[in-house]
């Protein structure tokens, strides 16, 4: 399966998700229900994903956690908040460039409409 069909299977879940939870809850329960939806399709999902800072020859476990990664080839970063930042952008890229993926998706749920919330990252992406 191509990253591009893995990250439209994950944003039609966040779709159903929003559809059925709306606006208004923390970024906990979002991350929940997307997770059971992406297991339902038969994608291998890791919640909290641990993200190692590794410089040189030293391995710092400093707390950082990828919401979610999806068949260990897409980050995926949840928000519920009312406006994203350019640190929110730059948290996933980092997440990307420490597990080495390509592919990230940063999806906002305190939105009317999700597809406003929804923001494609990526790191030397190729197909």
């Amino acid at each position: 399966m191509s990253l591009n069909d893995i990250s439209y299977a994950i944003i039609g879940a966040a779709m159903k998700v929003h559809r059925a939870l709306g606006l208004g809850l923390l970024e906990s329960a979002y991350e929940a229900c997307l997770a059971y939806e992406l297991r339902k399709l038969g994608f291998q999902v890791e919640q909290q994903k641990p993200v190692p800072v590794v410089y040189e020859e030293i391995k710092l476990e400093c707390g950082f956690r990828a919401d979610l990664v999806v068949n260990g080839q897409v980050a995926v970063e949840l928000k519920a908040k009312e406006t994203l930042h350019p640190i929110d952008s730059a948290q996933l890229l980092s997440h990307l460039r420490l597990l080495h993926l390509q592919l990230g998706l940063l999806i906002n749920f305190h939105v009317v409409d999700l597809k406003d919330g929804i923001h494609r990252i990526v790191n030397n992406y190729r197909e």
